[in-house]
């Protein structure tokens, strides 16, 4: 057999869609096991919250540089090499996180860090969007789901083994370990091409896939929202104890997750116009529920129905960008990818800045808003079922 046969290897279609939901996992897993390990860095480094702040921006810059490019590298190279080589980036960076003291060598492994997940991230929305093409049923949701799920498998991983007394370092090796097996079982599987149709390499969105980009911006900003404020929000408005109040976005990801797991039976069955709009209106509702309930049981209710509404609007904009003729997927895919990953950036932003000249609750309320408003930007877009 030669080195080039592997890599002209094209997967069956069931071997695409499992060697798809791995590379969810993988992408899910490694992003959030960084997150148990960003206290041991803070203290390595002395740093403050303010520097830490400016610090973790490196990660979403990295992120967002690469995604642009990740098209036009799957285009040139294939899904397979651009996921390896972005997965081996991670799992070349996470260990020297563990490891490095100064500000200034912090900031370089997070960029270069946030540069393999942003990549990853795009191209395996790629092959999703490919795969699913050629499917006869939908998939996208339970694509995401994967991701959901590696992002709980990897945050509890490793919270787990650094309480039983690991060191950080061992604890970034064993995610390495778990990231190359893993890769090592789906890598044959993965798709060899980047994209089913042709255009250029970078292209500025337009037409309907700029309303789906910003539909993706609002219902990521409420992502951002759910992650950097819940806590806040249940502690100084609903007087939960600070022991407990992680608990808020706990219940909106477990929410979002089951909801994804299920959502390609849920899409098939009702259809993706009314996933859609059910979903953002869920959404809005949620947070109207949890802002305007008088304690914290009811605001926990709140954001289960957040979790659950937003859960499959992101899936289905995905496989939309299947189905459309404006922009070659290669350029589609990056494009969306960007706009929403800029709604998790600016999305804490977004909501401090609302809050600080009103309050928190009212923030959360002009979020409900937008959310509505995606529900009827969704309905311009003319979901095919």
């Amino acid at each position: 057999m030669s080195v080039a046969e592997p890599l002209l290897h094209t997967p069956s279609h069931a071997r695409q869609k499992s060697s798809t939901r791995w590379a969810f996992f993988i992408a899910g897993f490694a992003m959030a096991a960084w997150a148990p390990l960003v206290p041991f860095a803070k203290a390595r480094a002395g740093l403050s919250e303010g520097s830490l702040g400016v610090l973790l921006l490196c990660l979403g810059a990295g992120s967002l540089l690469t995604m642009p490019l990740a098209g036009a590298l799957a285009a040139r190279f294939g899904c397979r090499r651009v996921i390896c080589a972005a997965a081996l980036l991670v799992c070349l960076v996470l260990p020297l996180l563990t490891l490095v003291a100064s500000w200034p060598l912090l900031a370089v492994s997070l960029a270069l860090f946030g540069a393999g997940l942003g990549c990853m991230d795009c191209t395996i929305n790629l092959q999703a969007v490919m795969v699913e093409k050629n499917s006869e049923t939908p998939l996208m949701s339970g694509f995401h789901g994967l991701f959901s799920v590696g992002c709980i498998v990897g945050a509890a991983g490793v919270s787990l083994m650094l309480a039983l007394g690991s060191s950080p370092l061992l604890a970034a090796l064993a995610v390495v370990a778990i990231v190359l097996a893993v890769l090592a079982h789906c890598a044959r599987d993965l798709l060899p091409f980047g994209s089913s149709s042709s255009g250029p390499a970078f292209a500025i969105p337009h037409g309907v896939v700029l309303l789906i980009g910003a539909v993706c911006f609002i219902l990521f900003l409420a992502e951002g929202a759910m992650l950097d404020w819940s806590a806040v929000f249940l502690v100084e408005s609903k007087q939960l104890a600070s022991a407990h109040s992680g608990i808020g976005y706990v219940a909106f990801a477990c929410a979002m997750t089951v909801g994804r797991l299920t959502g390609d039976v849920v899409v098939h069955k009702v259809g993706r116009q009314r996933v859609v709009l059910l979903g953002t209106l869920t959404a809005a509702l949620g947070l109207a529920v949890a802002t305007l309930s008088p304690n914290w049981q009811w605001a926990l209710l709140g954001f289960l129905l957040v979790g659950a509404g937003c859960s499959n609007v992101v899936p289905v904009m995905f496989s939309l960008i299947g189905k459309q003729k404006v922009m070659a997927e290669n350029v589609a895919v990056p494009a969306v990818s960007t706009l929403g990953y800029g709604g998790i950036l600016l999305g804490p932003a977004f909501i401090g800045f609302i809050a600080h000249g009103s309050s928190l609750a009212v923030a959360l309320l002009v979020l409900a808003v937008l959310l509505v408003g995606a529900g009827v930007l969704s309905l311009l877009l003319r979901l095919g079922d």
